[in-house]
């Protein structure tokens, strides 16, 4: 045990935790089903050299507003994108197509070299569909969105299109990671760590909605404060809401959160 292991421990502090992957990915297999058999889902797009560089593309029925981009979570270690296909409903209602990446884990890769694979991932889909772009994520994948909203990470005519970004229950700061014993997979140093911090840097001037579940571990409450006065963006602690549900308003396209997205 490391020292700050406890504190970003999300499961063993949720009730019924276990229960929340499978139903994830029953409820995502039966959302793709039905869009496939509507002919609204590209599935299986590649946008690099691996397998897992792959993501998911849903049409919105109906005339196309935007491109929105959902990265996941997992502590850049563990999932796909075949667990989160559901949380597109929210943003499509709205007439947004949705787009779901895949990306390369630690300890096969490097959390920056994660960054750099979002950043194709978003560059293709926004090769896919015209207009603005909503960017959001969760946990490691607001860490990801975040990155993305930082001057030269996306090309410049992709960052030009950037309406909002939303980054939900983010790892903002990745420097308290070097006590736990994750980093044994992400092998960070301290410079690795400043490096893909966001709370350290200076994003463009886009609309950034911090999210994150009043119920959460205390870390992630602190994580989604320094974010906010670090880029002086909106707040919002969703109530009753911890790490794993605090999502599930990405289903609800009346829900505060799609609104913030879907501007």
């Amino acid at each position: 045990m490391k020292p700050l292991d406890d504190a970003y421990a999300n499961a063993a502090h949720i009730p019924g935790a276990d229960d929340y992957p499978p139903r994830w990915a029953r409820l995502a297999a039966e959302f793709r089903k039905e869009l496939e058999d509507e002919g609204r889902a590209r599935l299986g797009l590649s946008y690099g050299d691996s397998a897992r560089q792959v993501m998911d593309l849903f049409l919105p029925d109906g005339p196309i507003r935007g491109l929105c981009v959902f990265v996941h979570g997992g502590y850049w270690l563990r999932f796909d994108k075949s667990y989160w296909s559901h949380f597109a409903a929210g943003p499509l209602a709205r007439g947004w197509a949705v787009a779901i990446p895949s990306y390369d884990l630690c300890p096969d890769v490097t959390i920056a070299q994660i960054t750099g694979q979002i950043a194709t991932a978003v560059g293709l889909a926004a090769q896919q569909v015209k207009g603005p772009i909503a960017l959001t994520g969760h946990s490691a994948g607001g860490h990801l969105v975040a990155r993305m909203a930082v001057p030269g990470v996306l090309p410049e005519d992709i960052a030009a299109r950037l309406a909002s970004v939303v980054p939900i229950s983010p790892v903002a700061d990745l420097r308290p990671l070097l006590e736990t014993s994750m980093n044994d997979h992400f092998g960070m140093d301290l410079a690795a760590a400043v490096s893909e911090s966001p709370v350290l840097m200076t994003p463009s001037p886009v609309p950034v909605h911090v999210w994150v579940g009043a119920q959460e571990r205390p870390v992630f409450l602190d994580q989604a404060k320094w974010l906010s006065e670090a880029w002086n963006a909106a707040l919002h602690i969703a109530p009753g809401r911890h790490h794993f549900d605090v999502i599930d308003a990405l289903q609800d396209p009346e829900s505060a959160m799609v609104g913030h997205i879907c501007t």
